[in-house]
């Protein structure tokens, strides 16, 4: 069970999450959550999850692999971050969080009680519609906020214009 949310009533900002992960649609779910916050005075929280079993290394290795996979985080989060300062005029928070996807996502909700709305966007290949997408599909991820999935192919005049 997830704490209750800290609603505009009770003094908090409804935040959106969403998650930068590489793939080609985290961008729309970005944009999306922006938008979003930017319309109705709330937030925009971007999460990166640097997954624990790329670092099965000698501990030297590891520390160094660490170090890579987090600047590597940090430079992704940062470019996305000044998309959407340029693009939509909104300050979003980043995260970055070592561990399993699902599970730091729960993590964070459960952190941070004003993340109100998760977004994510689906793919457009044909193999589906997205790891994370697929996850929340699955039984075991279920998350305790609502979820929005924002279709890959809206524009960025789309997204705005809907939010």
């Amino acid at each position: 069970m997830v704490s209750r949310r800290i609603g505009r009533d009770a003094g908090g900002k409804r935040k959106f999450l969403a998650i930068i992960d590489g793939t080609p649609e985290c961008g729309r779910a970005a944009s999306y959550a922006a938008h979003r916050a930017k319309a109705s005075g709330g937030g925009a929280v971007l999460l990166f999850v640097i997954e624990p079993g790329d670092f099965q290394h000698w501990l030297g290795v590891e520390k160094i692999m660490r170090a890579e996979a987090a600047e590597e985080a940090g430079t992704k989060l940062a470019k996305v971050a000044d998309e959407l300062r340029e693009k939509v005029g909104i300050e979003p928070e980043t995260v970055v969080r070592e561990g399993k996807i699902v599970e730091e996502i729960h993590a964070l909700i459960e952190a941070d009680r004003e993340i109100a709305i998760l977004v994510l966007a689906s793919g457009d290949a044909s193999e589906g519609p997205g790891p994370l997408v697929s996850s929340v599909a699955g039984k075991g991820a279920a998350f305790p906020i609502p979820v929005t999935i924002v279709p890959a192919t809206l524009t960025d005049e789309d997204i705005a214009s809907l939010c």
